[in-house]
């Protein structure tokens, strides 16, 4: 059984940086697309970044993230991290790890973690 744990989150001053991480555990399997997504108070879990592939990965992120977040991956690992930088109240949120073994349209993810807490005070 594979598990997702995610780590790294905390309390931040606006503008400060956060690193986070996703492990994966348990059955061994290789993730094609890893992702992070969050989740605000009193709003629905949105998307922010994922890493597509291994030899030469493709990243995607949200508008509201480019250029302050980057997502990386540690193939051999099996880890995802996201990098945050120049951190904004507006990035609170609990941040969720998501792993999928293939492709697919709309893109759907076979495992999730059970999130971290990111907090950003202003």
């Amino acid at each position: 059984q594979v598990q997702l744990v995610e780590s790294g989150g905390g309390l931040v001053q606006a503008g400060g940086s956060l690193r986070l991480s996703c492990a994966a555990s348990g059955q061994t399997t290789k993730f094609y697309i890893m992702a992070w997504f969050r989740q605000a108070p009193g709003k629905e879990r949105e998307f922010a970044a994922s890493i597509r592939g291994s030899v030469a990965p493709v990243t995607y992120y949200a508008d509201s993230v480019k250029g302050r977040f980057t997502i990386s991956r540690d193939n051999a690992e099996n880890t995802a991290y996201l990098q945050m930088n120049s951190l904004r109240p507006e990035d609170t949120a609990v941040y969720y790890c998501a792993a999928a073994r293939m492709y697919s349209i709309p893109q759907e993810y076979d495992y999730w973690g059970q999130g971290t807490q990111v907090t950003v005070s202003s």
